[in-house]
């Protein structure tokens, strides 16, 4: 005899089974999350993408994996694919905030700064009490060169949390493109109080010595920022300019070109070598270079100046006065009266 379950009990049976299956796949979901933040808070992230991939292999938008996946790869330098990760977080999760922070983070390292501002101010919508969000945007306005609203956005971040020394950082890195070395000055010192191992903190006091002619100083301050990380490009390549201000002219490319290898999209470093051929005397080498350098980043600091004396050089002089003016326009106080005057 066949028996047959009664209709209403079947439909509970299904309901225990199914709700028992989603919660065990929630759980290894979870389990996956979990044993890939270990493995990252044991640098291991090798381990940790296995661990992600295994939790979107269950839920093909587990927004919180996707996000972790692409902080692995902002770690490893590879924006292009930081940002796809991030924005399929946001994808899955639209109100993700530390995802949105993440892709902006993301699109500034890009150089994709409208992409970046478009991602804080709809962060800023979201949680407008975040001091983060003030000090991504002060970030991308310095590159964008409006110094006003870095300031404002670097003093926003400060007022809601005034214990980081990288705020402090940043905002004397505004003074010291102002040319207001006191102000910078100060900031940074009390950056140190904050967090003397902060090794941005040297490195722009090293900027700050070379503007004021301190090479001595500027050496031992660059120095501390490589003693504390000693393989970021950035570092090497400023030693390399002041090596190349002190004429220890071999010393300096040595630097440069490490610079170079660690990361290739330093803008800076390829102004550097430029300079370092202007000063060998190779003036097509340098213009090279330079040109490379600005069509990079336009931003690099002094670059017009820099290239405008290249194509003084090798007698290109319609151009150079074009780099005069702009370096001119913003405030590089480098070009002389009497180059000017040559350019009229």
């Amino acid at each position: 005899m066949r028996l047959r379950i009664p209709f209403a009990l079947l439909l509970v049976v299904l309901w225990l089974v199914f709700t028992r299956c989603s919660e065990n796949k929630e759980v290894r979901i979870q389990q996956f999350l979990l044993k890939g933040n270990i493995a990252l808070k044991e640098r291991n992230p090798e381990q940790a993408v296995v661990y992600f991939n295994e939790a979107l292999k269950l839920d093909p938008c587990f927004a919180d994996a996707l996000n972790n996946l692409g902080t692995i790869q902002f770690q490893s330098r590879h924006w292009v694919e930081a940002i796809g990760y991030y924005s399929k977080a946001l994808e899955c999760k639209p109100g993700f905030f530390m995802a949105r922070i993440n892709r902006a983070n993301a699109y500034y390292e890009a150089r994709e700064y409208y992409n970046a501002e478009q991602d804080i101010q709809r962060a800023k919508s979201q949680k407008p009490d975040t001091a983060v969000v003030y000090f991504l945007e002060g970030l991308v306005a310095t590159k964008m060169r409006d110094f006003d609203m870095a300031l404002d956005a670097f003093d926003r971040a400060m007022k809601m949390d005034s214990v980081r020394a990288d705020y402090f950082v940043n905002r004397g890195t505004i003074f010291y493109y102002r040319h207001q070395y006191d102000s910078a000055n100060h900031d940074l010192w009390r950056a140190k109080r904050i967090n003397e191992k902060e090794p941005n903190i040297y490195n722009t006091l090293a900027m700050i010595d070379m503007a004021r002619g301190n090479l001595d100083s500027a050496m031992i301050h660059i120095n501390r920022a490589i003693e504390l990380v000693p393989r970021e490009p950035y570092f090497l390549n400023n030693r390399g300019y002041v090596l190349l201000m002190l004429n220890r002219q071999e010393e300096a490319l040595a630097d440069i070109n490490e610079s170079i290898v660690l990361d290739s999209r330093n803008a800076w470093a390829y102004r550097n070598k430029g300079l370092y051929y202007y000063m060998q005397g190779e003036y097509p080498r340098a213009v090279r270079l330079l040109e490379q350098s600005i069509g990079m980043d336009s931003f690099v600091d002094k670059i017009h100046y820099y290239l405008g004396m290249a194509y003084y050089k090798n007698g290109q002089l319609n151009k150079a006065c074009e780099q005069f003016r702009l370096s001119d326009k913003v405030g590089d106080q480098m070009v002389s009266v009497e180059l000017l005057k040559q350019c009229r």
